[in-house]
């Protein structure tokens, strides 16, 4: 402005000495373009119009594609227009967002940047800022910011066999000689045809070789929910070694979800973690480099359970809750795990994930047992007292699995 102020203090000198017309005809347009672009600058970025389209779930390893629309809404063109998105380092695949163009009246121009999540998590896309100014330089640049949008990457699932389990264990369904519901999945033979059974029943291949119409008959079974609780607190999982454990944990917890989904039964998620997500009233804090969403020290009470139901819907909300949990230093598991299993009914099978069980854990189990329900421990850190644990388990009336990570954590330090 300065600069511009001088060149036009010149111009008038030169205009009143040497009685130029054509000076003060360009002394005219030089205040008229300043005057306009005073003006119009401050309503360029008023007037566009910014979309950003992605898929705001993804998996362990999925790359989305991100896109950017910003249209012209302006009655005049826009000269310039510099954009620049944040995002994350965890997610930007090592590419940056920054781009410089010019937009026509009415004129859309459309961008494309890839992230990948490599870490589950909830995750901020942007803000995306804005910077644009007058040709000249007249007018300071104007910015602003397009608000950022979220991402949440699900934990890694990972199918029961790879996790050293077998995909038959009775989670969720026992037997009775009471039928409650009919399990396709559980044939044991065929009967003749009777007056009200569904034609879905009828086994076609076996009644056209007898010429005679005949329906399966499936295993009596009772369908029981079924909820997995998840042991998170802090202190119980070993210092060195805590963050790779956590992880794992996590990902057996989604693995029974998908894989108990899949089967058609009801599934809750119980934790004494927390969600960094629930319960904020004010402006959602993310870390600068990773773009993860951060956790504030008033957070720290358990996240909410979810009930168990069927559906794929209700294994998204699931995942979701296990995409954000962090451990914290919330309450003991064996005293949360009593009053988290209050709220189920008798028969529910309860899945306890935890790094460890001593006694007092031990214990807690046998008391869901006496009250009808079906505890069934799986402990993801290695043990060298499991078989004893595992004979623990047994008289006390539940069952126990060692679903340690594969990998040798200290081999994986030596080779560091």
């Amino acid at each position: 402005m300065g600069n511009f102020t001088g060149f036009i203090i010149i111009l008038l000198i030169f205009a009143f000495l040497l009685r130029v017309d054509f000076i003060f005809y360009i002394i005219y347009v030089c205040i008229g373009v300043y005057g306009w672009s005073r003006w119009y600058t401050p309503r360029i970025l008023k007037n566009l119009a910014i979309k950003r389209q992605f898929a705001d779930h993804a998996f362990l390893g999925e790359t989305v594609e991100v896109t950017l629309e910003v249209k012209n809404d302006n009655r005049l063109p826009v000269p310039w227009l510099e954009m620049s998105e944040s995002m994350a380092v965890e997610l930007a695949m090592g590419q940056t967002m920054n781009h410089v163009t010019a937009l026509r009246t009415g004129e859309t121009a459309t961008f494309h940047y890839q992230v990948r999540g490599m870490r589950r998590g909830y995750y901020r896309l942007g803000p995306l800022r804005l910077n644009t100014g007058d040709l000249f330089g007249l007018i300071d640049e104007q910015n602003a910011y397009f608000r950022p949008d979220y991402l949440t990457v699900y934990p890694k699932i990972t199918p029961l066999h790879r996790l050293g389990l077998s995909s038959r264990l009775p989670f969720g369904t026992v037997s009775s000689h009471q039928r409650l519901f009919e399990d396709p999945a559980r044939p044991i033979g065929v009967r003749d045809f009777r007056s009200g059974d569904s034609l879905r029943q009828i086994n076609w291949k076996v009644s056209a070789h007898t010429r005679n119409l005949v329906v399966k008959t499936l295993q009596p079974a009772i369908s029981l929910e079924t909820a997995i609780c998840l042991n998170l607190y802090d202190k119980d999982y070993e210092h060195v070694f805590r963050h790779s454990t956590v992880e794992w944990a996590i990902e057996v917890a989604a693995s029974m979800a998908a894989h108990l989904t899949s089967q058609r039964q009801p599934v809750g998620f119980f934790t004494n973690g927390i969600d960094p997500l629930q319960g904020h009233t004010e402006e959602l804090q993310f870390d600068e480099s990773s773009g993860r969403l951060l956790r504030l020290a008033e957070s720290y009470a358990p996240a909410y359970p979810i009930p168990p139901r069927g559906g794929r819907a209700h294994l998204m909300k699931i995942l979701e809750r296990l995409a954000r949990i962090e451990s914290a230093d919330t309450v003991k598991f064996e005293q949360w795990l009593p009053t988290a299993a209050v709220p189920l009914s008798w028969g529910v099978t309860i899945i306890i994930i935890t790094p460890a069980a001593d006694e007092v854990t031990c214990q807690a189990l046998h008391q869901l047992v006496r009250k009808g329900l079906n505890p069934v421990l799986l402990v993801v850190r290695k043990n060298a007292n499991f078989s004893q644990l595992k004979e623990r388990g047994r008289r006390l009336g539940f069952n126990v699995y060692e679903v340690a990570e594969k990998r040798d954590f200290v081999t994986q330090l030596a080779q560091r």
